[in-house]
């Protein structure tokens, strides 16, 4: 027989909030009130914030375009792996397994290299008639920058774990509730639409912010083949200036701001969601 609570139920309540208190987002709020700090007095600081605004801009932009083509990319692997024909899912299953295990950097540089050149190849090997008869000119490999080819090998890489994720998504949707869909005369885009993707969605919401997290971190990656990041700005800087304590510094919190806000973003999407089914 359990022993009951004697505790005043004011004492049970506040001991209740403070087992559920995120000292974690206090203690990073806290760390990032000081540099904050450093910023207004530190003029060093606000020189490297300066120094890398543009590769702030250049993170997001990187980050934004690779994820949503990655997504698109993943949602049709997903697809392709949940469908009945043999061929799709083997290719899909392919696809998947060998760029799951390829080292993100790996592929980066083999993209930047190998692939985006032979891209090139073969689109002037297409347009060859069209560039023999002087209608148009032939593609160099220098018009692909290498912030596209930092872009492509992104999306390649997050695709096929993205792919996953909706594939979890989508295969956790009970078959019953599709065979009805059908039975009541719905298309199998009108049940994926209206049937699958709302239940998919709460799902794979939590695995795919924290997708989008780790893609703003491995955006760092770019850096290697010289795209203007905020890695590259401060490696740049740093070197120059041999202030590597202070510059880092910066780069750690701009990471950091960027991370935490979404993962913030996240839960709270998640909490919503999780309302919406407790009051429906």
């Amino acid at each position: 027989m359990t022993e009951p609570d004697l505790r005043p139920p004011h004492r049970h309540a506040f001991a209740d909030r403070l087992a559920t208190f995120p000292f974690w987002l206090l203690a990073i709020v806290l760390l990032g009130i000081l540099l904050l700090w450093l910023f207004v007095v530190d003029n060093d600081y606000r020189v490297i914030l300066t120094a890398l605004q543009q590769g702030i801009l250049t993170t997001l932009y990187v980050t934004a375009v690779a994820f949503f083509l990655a997504s698109l990319v993943g949602l049709g692997v997903a697809l392709m792996r949940t469908s009945r024909l043999v061929v799709l899912r083997q290719t899909a299953t392919f696809y998947t397994e060998v760029i799951r295990g390829i080292p993100i950097l790996v592929l980066l540089f083999y993209i930047a290299f190998v692939g985006a050149p032979m891209l090139v190849g073969g689109i002037n090997y297409l347009l060859g008639p069209l560039i023999a008869s002087g209608a148009i000119e032939k593609v160099s490999i220098r018009s692909f920058d290498f912030t596209w080819r930092a872009i492509l090998a992104l999306t390649i890489a997050y695709s096929s774990f993205l792919s996953e994720i909706f594939r979890a998504g989508i295969e956790a949707v009970g078959k019953g509730q599709v065979e009805a869909a059908f039975a009541l005369g719905l298309s199998r885009g009108q049940t994926f639409r209206h049937i699958v993707a709302p239940q998919a969605l709460r799902t794979i919401l939590p695995p795919y912010g924290n997708d989008f997290v780790s893609m703003i971190k491995d955006s760092a990656l770019v850096s290697a083949l010289g795209v203007q990041d905020i890695t590259q700005l401060g490696k740049v800087y740093s070197s120059g200036t041999f202030r590597f304590f202070e510059t880092y510094n910066v780069v750690a919190f701009l990471y950091l701001v960027m991370t935490i806000s979404l993962s913030l973003g996240v839960r709270a999407l998640e909490n919503r969601f999780k309302r919406y089914d407790r009051e429906g």
